[in-house]
């Protein structure tokens, strides 16, 4: 551990890190029995996918997204979470035999077009919610959108955007080791990929894998276009990833202006002829955010106050844990981006962009690999020496945790996370395929049907009070209300409001507002 680095953790408070937050984000498709995508509707029983604060859809309306509060703990935030799915399954059993899919990869999908975009009612917000999402569909097919993971939204107290950046930046030249750690999508349903180009190997009938795989969801076949591809964003400060998310959000490109914004009925395409249409469509491993005004864009918010919390967006979802997640990697997250923010960290060039490209494709599709040499300033370092060198600068950074929170749980999560380095059978992705092979006749799906169902009954399980019932049912009733309210407020045609929204001069610093359109 250098010595800036200890002298930086030695002036962090306890009161400081216990000011550490942490919040889920966290996306299941529901899925039948049979391993086949459930095409009904959000149920209504869950209450308006616009305004409900805790459960929502992603991009389709059979993809669930479920989302804590902010916590000063992993496990209150994994109690909230439990809660959620708890609430979420009771539904779902009184309308049927839905469940939700416990793999980052899809269950068995239906051709592109009939994999419904989610729906947000009648508002101009809702309206623009949906018209996001089909431009989705048109850039990228619906596929890729998906495939469901967790997103990890974390802060510490009196961290400058500066700061904030400077750990963005650690982390992306880091992230493999979270791919190699945490990523569980080694294989994948052979429907996903029918007509399109690939190097999956062919797992029994109707599966297919990468052997030594560990995120196939943050590898080629994942969230990735050409078109992004283009944008070499820097993360050197506010002002330059501004500028480059800026120039994304104004800058025509062709293959979307040939979509155009409206088709020959006059029913969307997509919001915006624009290389992104809004901030959200940008795809990357970590994000900078700020929360919003009602109404104000997400870039604007960053550039007028800053950054106040980072969102890790690599996660797969756990299908060996009922939630997605434990709480031993929920420390893990911790003490990693407490080791990224103190860590020195020298600006990125163009060329560090394009290996921490590589690097991450390499993990993701070959992790496990004996002896995978990844790229680390232009010379070739093996992925296992690298990741111990990391986690051994965690120890002091988990020992201090430890020392503020009491007992030996963040040093426990290093200590798993260094096993694991030295024994690449222990991992989840490791875990995966020897389930599909051992106990599912190389069936992917098999093995997610079996632990789908398995959650599902572990989950409906657990006590659940009337108290909290009824408290869920509360905020359904009240998310309900209040979509009402919007739709009944909205006095703008829908195109003067999307003109608006996507208007660049609300990018920058000091404009109005429209409702909120993402």
């Amino acid at each position: 551990m250098s010595s800036r680095l200890q002298e930086r953790l030695g002036a962090l408070s306890a009161a400081r890190l216990k000011g550490m937050r942490r919040g889920i984000e966290k996306e299941s498709l529901r899925a039948l029995p049979d391993g086949k995508l459930a095409l009904t509707p959000h149920p209504l029983a869950l209450g308006s996918a616009l305004t409900h604060p805790h459960i929502t859809t992603d991009f389709s309306e059979s993809q669930l997204e479920l989302i804590t509060g902010v916590h000063a703990s992993a496990e209150s935030a994994l109690e909230e979470l439990t809660r959620v799915h708890q609430f979420t399954y009771r539904v779902l059993d009184s309308l049927g035999d839905e469940r939700l899919w416990v793999s980052s990869m899809p269950c068995g999908l239906p051709t592109d077009e009939t994999i419904p975009i989610g729906r947000y009612g009648s508002s101009n917000v809702g309206r623009a919610k949906s018209v996001y999402r089909m431009g989705l569909s048109h850039r990228y097919g619906r596929r890729m959108q998906t495939i469901s993971g967790i997103h990890y939204n974390w802060s510490l107290p009196d961290v400058s955007s500066e700061q904030y950046f400077a750990l963005i930046r650690n982390f992306r030249r880091h992230a493999f080791l979270l791919l190699y750690l945490f990523g569980a999508s080694p294989a994948l349903c052979s429907s996903f990929v029918a007509g399109r180009p690939h190097e999956l190997q062919p797992l029994g009938d109707g599966s297919m894998f990468m052997p030594h795989g560990t995120s196939l969801r943050m590898g080629r076949l994942g969230y990735q276009s050409d078109a992004q591809a283009s944008l070499a964003v820097s993360y050197n400060s506010l002002e330059g990833y501004g500028a480059s998310l800026q120039d994304a959000l104004t800058r025509p490109w062709p293959a979307y202006e040939a979509i155009g914004i409206r088709n020959l009925g006059g029913d969307y395409n997509q919001l915006a002829t624009s290389l992104l249409q809004i901030e959200n469509e940008f795809y990357g491993t970590i994000r900078p955010k700020r929360v919003i005004h009602s109404g104000e864009r997400p870039l604007h918010a960053l550039r007028e106050r800053g950054v106040e919390y980072v969102e890790v967006r690599l996660m797969d979802l756990d299908p060996f844990e009922p939630v997605g997640i434990n709480a031993q990697t929920m420390r893990f997250l911790d003490v990693f981006l407490l080791q990224c923010l103190l860590s020195d960290s020298p600006a990125d060039t163009p060329q560090e962009i394009a290996e921490l490209a590589h690097n991450q494709h390499l993990t993701a599709a070959r992790g496990r690999e004996p002896g995978l040499q990844l790229l680390r300033g232009g010379r070739e370092v093996g992925l296992a020496d690298w990741g111990i060198e990391l986690v051994e600068q965690c120890r002091p950074i988990a020992a201090a945790l430890d020392a503020a929170s009491g007992g030996t749980q963040h040093a426990d999560a290093v200590h798993a996370a260094l096993a694991a380095l030295q024994n690449a059978g222990s991992l989840p992705s490791a875990r995966v395929l020897a389930a599909v092979e051992e106990h599912h006749g190389n069936s992917f799906i098999g093995f997610v049907r079996a632990q789908s169902e398995q959650t599902r009954a572990t989950l409906l399980a657990l006590p659940f009070s009337a108290e909290q019932q009824a408290g869920f049912e509360r905020m359904t009733e009240e998310s309900i209300q209040e979509q009402k309210r919007i739709e009944a407020a909205d006095t703008l045609p829908f195109e003067i409001y999307r003109e608006q929204y996507v208007s660049p001069a609300r990018l920058g610093i000091g404009r109005g507002r429209v409702a909120v359109a993402a």
